[in-house]
């Protein structure tokens, strides 16, 4: 067998997935199906709500409506895999698939992360400078910023696939998780992997950390300002940062934990246990708590129905 051959002997990966108890994938199954059911047809209510309601056309829900697009198409490059393999149990997924699955997934996951940013900084402008903030966050602006999303993410995504790309996979091929996580088949690849991984955790320590620097300073000024407002507009305006940095802090824990903070070779359990919080429950949470609590939606709702 020749040199090149044993560099392409791997033509699938193994995904071991949450469980190989066949009673517990069924039930899984269920639960996971459900959870996808409500992610797609709560994101597309927003941005249904979003399209069709005047009085929703601020900046605010402008980027709201981008957002619901993001978990909506993000759930979508992994749930149904998911499904098909709890319901199957077939856990074999090709070497061209996975790289797929990492690449979109790893550029919806950034164009979330700098959505955070932008809508943290669009709440500090409403309520920290209310007088500029038409002027500042014009139509032309949020255009600008939404695109910013759209464009830099894939890009950053395209370095981290060359990085996947150039690297040997002769075995083995079991991978400890319930999608293809980038790191995880990073660790299959064959030969030294310091640089490719000093790469991705270079440029995600960057792209995760400064979207949530302007995250914490934008609702730290929030929080001064909101504290000397009066105790009426308080309690509303805590309600309404407390939900969103609930969610915000839902999305960057385990993200910070698997991208920055440095583990060993070995895929643990842990790690797919922790992915389940941004690959499931975020984007379930991000429509349903910036819609249940917002009777701008109530009212909108109410008023298709």
């Amino acid at each position: 067998m020749t040199e090149a051959e044993n560099f392409t002997s791997v033509k699938e990966f193994i995904l071991l997935g949450l469980t190989t108890h066949r009673n517990s994938q069924l039930l899984l199954f269920g639960v996971i199906l459900i959870i996808y059911l409500l992610t797609v047809l709560g994101n597309l209510l927003i941005i249904v709500l979003v399209r069709t309601d005047k009085k929703l056309h601020t900046p605010m829900y402008y980027f709201l409506s981008h957002l619901a697009w993001v978990d909506m198409c993000y759930v979508t490059t992994t749930m149904p895999l998911m499904l098909t393999q709890l319901l199957t149990g077939d856990a074999a997924i090709s070497l061209a698939f996975c790289m797929v699955q990492i690449y979109t997934a790893v550029a919806l996951g950034g164009v979330e992360i700098l959505l955070f940013g932008v809508m943290a900084y669009d709440r500090y402008l409403a309520i920290c400078r209310p007088l500029l903030y038409p002027v500042l966050m014009n139509k032309s602006c949020q255009l600008q910023c939404s695109s910013t999303c759209w464009i830099t993410a894939p890009l950053v995504s395209l370095i981290y696939i060359v990085c996947l790309l150039c690297q040997n996979y002769c075995g083995p091929n079991q991978i400890n998780n319930f999608i293809c996580e980038m790191l995880v088949v990073l660790k299959l690849a064959c030969g030294d992997t310091k640089i490719v991984e000093a790469i991705i955790f270079g440029i995600g320590g960057f792209f995760l950390l400064l979207p949530l620097s302007i995250v914490l300073a934008s609702y730290g000024f929030i929080l001064h300002s909101v504290l000397q407002m009066k105790s009426s507009g308080r309690r509303k305006a805590f309600s309404t940062c407390g939900s969103h940095l609930l969610v915000i802090s839902m999305f960057y824990g385990p993200l910070l934990w698997v991208y920055i903070i440095p583990k060993t070779n070995s895929a643990t359990d842990c790690d797919k246990q922790i992915a389940i919080f941004y690959v499931l429950i975020t984007p379930l949470l991000n429509s349903i708590i910036y819609t249940l609590r917002n009777k701008d939606f109530h009212r909108a709702v109410a008023k298709i129905l």
